[in-house]
């Protein structure tokens, strides 16, 4: 099946269909959407499984949903912005916007079915406090990337490998026993807490008769596991708004409203995010279930390791809407029976903490003392030869015509004050300028971190023989940016809404303007691997740390002379460029950043690359005004002059 209209009656679900032995199967991102619209009953979508082959799904009929609308379709018959990105994917009615990734996606299915039901009270509690739960990315938060990639792709190879030692337990498996195995603690948990302490006392009075020799040793007298369970259990499902369920509302007594904070009970662990079932509870349950059903029938002596995930996994059950919601997909949940004689011993193998984790403890007990501010640390660099180095910048007087470029394009029309969008155009300037001296036509070129567009809308604009892709985690700014290009009528234009991982489509030219921390190396890294050039003006330098793709510093000469510490310090005092800060010390900060940047650049330059880091012109556009231009092998070379830059955009 083909996509050919401009706009669909409701927005489209792509969900990837793998095989095995020939046969179709759904993979766990795919099990775990159809669970969510099942758990929503959401119907604003119509869900295409995608097939590399011709393939008929009817196998896959029993986990499929009644309630959805399903259809197949094939690899090559999708839209093209969906194309370059990683299922599960949402395209939106008008063909431009497409949210891709797992947590995006289910995010959005949320959002849809509130928009269609705003009473949905239990499906709003799956955002969590805050409406945060999983909007961290993937690249950046330990958990997210724990929920959304670990857990899945531990499972996903566990029951590709059944030959596999079953008693060898995958290590985001143990970290998530870990995990709930820690007490919570959630916003405003005192009246909980105050009432489970007084359930706990109500409780010692009601077995003290009975005998004072019966009580557990390994349990404080009266803290009986079930009482636990009911309070905190009651107090999960009344934030769900079930009738059934009665909220929370005896007053505690005069003498446990005495008690202090810091004396009474922690809250036990009820779901994975907390004292509340949430969206990662979603997500982990399809998971969970075909691991366990594997074990189950595999290797049930390993089942003792896992009591805590085996408790939470029970504890779910219990949640209105979830057995109903895994029957339709074929689900048939059960609690595992774990044996109780002839028990391993547990092995080092249950330790959840990763190498890297631990090599990471290790450098950091392990790094040499040194003085603290910028100067030790920039003279020992002065002392290995490493100085930062600003090339000069080949147009600084090029200016893009903005008197006669339309109102959505200029920065002032925005809410931004009149000062800060004189800014914002300088910095424009500068990026348009280099972009344009690397472009050529039925290039594509995508805008990282795009916010609400400036720069992307800006090039589709002025390079209308150029594809220009915006790529932004926040769904309400990239929706600002589709209004405003709809508004300038651009047809060069898409969005994807979703971190950087997801996005795997080719294309020529990565820019992203004041990329935060991180961001900077992720795009840089994620240019390099598409071989394509790079225009990024850095930010927040302090943000910068270890992550899960690369750590600091990143050239080896930088390694050979600073120690992790160290370069922490060089970022840090790179954000001390304020204008309101004393000139020597922002001068300090400016060279800190070129230090950073030169570490960068240096990291590109061994994948063959030809790094520059210059200043945007005017200094004054901005605090953080470096900018890392690189050109991959086949690139280099390729100039073009002021002249030649005017002379394109007029035209």
């Amino acid at each position: 099946m083909k996509h050919t209209d401009d706009k669909q009656q409701h927005p489209s679900l792509y969900l990837g269909v793998c095989c095995q032995s020939e046969e179709p199967r759904l993979p766990l991102h795919t099990s775990i959407a159809l669970f969510l619209l099942s758990y929503c009953e959401c119907k604003s979508f119509k869900v295409f499984l995608v097939f590399s082959k011709p393939t008929s799904f009817q196998t896959l009929k029993s986990q499929l949903p009644e309630s959805v609308d399903v259809s197949d379709t094939q690899l090559e018959d999708l839209p093209q912005l969906v194309k370059g990105c990683r299922l599960p994917a949402v395209l939106d009615e008008t063909g431009r916007l497409c949210r891709a990734g797992l947590a995006v996606v289910l995010r959005h299915i949320i959002n849809k079915t509130l928009e269609a039901d705003p009473s949905r009270n239990d499906v709003l509690a799956l955002l969590g406090f805050k409406k945060t739960c999983l909007k961290a990315c993937a690249e950046v938060s330990k958990w997210t990337r724990l929920c959304e990639i670990g857990i899945p792709s531990a499972v996903e190879e566990h029951l590709q490998n059944p030959t596999n030692q079953y008693q060898q337990l995958p290590l985001s498996i143990l970290t998530l026993e870990q995990r709930l195995a820690e007490p919570v603690k959630v916003h405003n948990d005192d009246k909980i807490r105050r009432q489970k302490l007084q359930e706990q006392r109500q409780n010692e009075k009601n077995e003290s008769p009975r005998g004072q020799g019966d009580v557990d040793n390994e349990s404080k007298p009266g803290q009986s596991a079930q009482v636990c369970d009911t309070l905190e259990l009651r107090a999960a499902l009344a934030k769900l708004s079930v009738d059934s369920v009665p909220a929370l509302t005896t007053r505690e007594n005069s003498e446990i409203r005495k008690v202090k904070t810091t004396d009474l009970p922690p809250l036990e662990r009820v779901f994975a995010e907390g004292l509340y079932f949430t969206l990662t509870d979603v997500v982990l349950l399809p998971c969970i279930y075909q691991y366990l059903c594997s074990l189950q029938a595999h290797a049930a002596d390993t089942l003792h390791r896992l009591p805590h995930l085996l408790h939470w996994y029970s504890r779910v059950q219990d949640v209105p809407g979830v057995l109903r919601a895994a029957k339709a997909c074929g689900m048939a949940l059960s609690i595992p029976h774990v044996p109780t004689s002839g028990l391993p011993e547990p092995s080092a193998e249950d330790n959840p903490t990763s190498p890297p984790e631990q090599e990471e403890n290790q450098e950091m007990t392990t790094d040499q003392p040194f003085v603290g501010g910028p100067r030790p640390t920039m003279t020992k660099l002065k002392e290995n030869g490493i100085e930062a180095v600003f090339a000069p910048h080949p147009c600084p007087a090029w200016t893009l015509p903005w008197d006669s470029l339309p109102g959505a394009i200029n920065p002032t029309e925005g809410k931004m004050s009149n000062i800060r969008a004189v800014r914002k155009r300088q910095q424009l300037n500068n990026l348009v300028a280099t972009v344009t001296e690397l472009a050529r036509p039925g290039y594509t070129i995508v805008d990282f971190c795009s916010g609400t567009g400036h720069v992307g809308i800006v090039l589709a604009h002025t390079l209308p023989d150029c594809q220009v892709i915006l790529i932004e985690n926040k769904e309400e700014s990239l929706v600002r940016a589709q209004c405003r290009s709809e508004e300038l009528g651009l047809k060069n234009i898409g969005f994807i809404q979703a971190n950087l991982d997801y996005f795997t489509g080719p294309f020529h030219i990565g820019v992203a303007l004041h990329a935060c921390g991180v961001a900077t190396d992720m795009v840089m890294e994620h240019c390099i691997q598409a071989g394509a050039s790079f225009v990024i003006s850095p930010c927040c330098y302090g943000f910068i740390q270890n992550a899960v793709k690369f750590t600091f510093p990143k050239s080896k000469r930088f390694q050979e002379t600073l120690t992790y510490k160290e370069h922490m310090i060089l970022c840090r005092f790179a954000d001390q460029t304020a204008v309101q800060l004393p000139p020597e010390r922002r001068l300090i900060g400016k060279q800190c950043m070129g230090l950073v940047d030169l570490d960068r650049s240096w990291a590109a330059e061994t994948q063959g690359y030809s790094v520059r880091v210059m200043t945007m012109e005017p200094e004054s556009c901005s605090p953080k005004n470096n900018m890392l231009v690189g050109r991959p092998p086949q690139k280099i070379g390729l100039e073009t002059s002021a002249s030649q830059l005017e002379a394109l955009v007029h035209n």
